[in-house]
This record gives structure tokens, C-alpha cells and sequence, in this order.
């Protein structure tokens, strides 16, 4: 399925590459840093930082963006999205932001144009609750975390 989104770019963020899936087969485009040219983020061991992307979206009505970790920066770095995944929802205009966290042993520098994230749109559900007095029981009934298992 094809989704258009309308997108704009930010004065920070003009010149950087299209966000794009990487193969054919990729569900996430990939989000870069717009940052200054000559400008370093350095994230030390243990803390976040918000990072800019420099583009704001606007996704259809019935769709989100996720925002979520590069599997590489989490692999060689311990660098990942701390609010993993971040939601952006069809009427929000502002900038899409990434919040990285350091779980790795050495600071994690960012700089312009680096991939930091990437973003999955997905349809949304329209959820209505409704009350009962019970539930319909399942086998697995009330067995939460870990009772199926390890």
C-alpha cells in the first residue's frame, strides 16, 4: 500500500536528503540529524538528548508515524529512541523530533545528515470501549508477565 504525505522542510533542515525507505523491501524511512553544518551533539553515557530532523508532516487522517531505533545505532552504539516508538498522530504539524537515548559505555556524537531514527506510518484503529461486567474467559485467563514461559 502507498501512503502520500504532504511534508515540508524547516530552515534547518533544507538540503538534507528526502526521508526514504533504503530497499525496496524496508517498512521504515530513514530520519536524519539537522543540525548546523559545523555543529557536534555529544550524548554522554546514560543521558538523552531531543534531536531536530528539520521537517514537519502532514499524515491522512487514519494514519500515525512511528518513530523508532536504528537497529545499528542500538547494536554498535547501545543508542536507541527513549520513547520507543514515539508517536506522531495525523494532526500534529510540528517538527517530527527524535529523542535518543546513550545506553552504551562511550558518549555518542550526532552531527548533520546522520540517520538517527526511522519512521514507520501505520493505520489507526478508531477504538470504542465498552463496559461489561466480565469478560470472557481465555485459557490463559489473568496469567500476565511471564506465565506463559520464560
Amino acid at each position: 500500500m502507498s501512503v502520500g504525505i504532504k511534508l515540508i522542510w524547516l530552515p534547518h533542515g533544507e538540503g538534507l536528503p528526502l526521508p526514504r525507505q533504503q530497499t525496496a523491501g524496508a517498512a521504515g524511512l530513514d530520519l536524519a540529524a539537522a543540525l548546523g553544518p559545523d555543529e557536534v551533539l555529544s550524548i554522554a553515557p546514560g543521558d538523552y538528548a531531543k534531536i531536530p530532523t528539520g521537517l514537519a508532516i502532514a499524515l491522512p487522517e487514519g494514519f500515525e508515524a512511528q518513530v523508532r531505533p536504528r537497529s545499528g545505532l542500538a547494536a554498535k552504539h547501545g543508542v536507541t529512541v527513549l520513547n520507543s516508538p514515539g508517536t506522531v498522530d495525523a494532526d500534529y504539524r510540528g517538527e517530527v523530533m527524535v529523542l535518543l537515548i546513550n545506553h552504551g559505555k562511550q558518549a555518542f556524537e550526532v552531527r548533520r545528515g546522520e540517520r538517527i531514527a526511522q519512521m514507520v506510518v501505520a493505520p489507526v484503529s478508531t477504538v470504542t470501549l465498552v463496559e461489561v461486567e466480565a469478560l470472557d474467559e481465555t485459557t490463559r485467563g489473568e496469567g500476565g508477565h511471564g506465565s506463559t514461559g520464560r
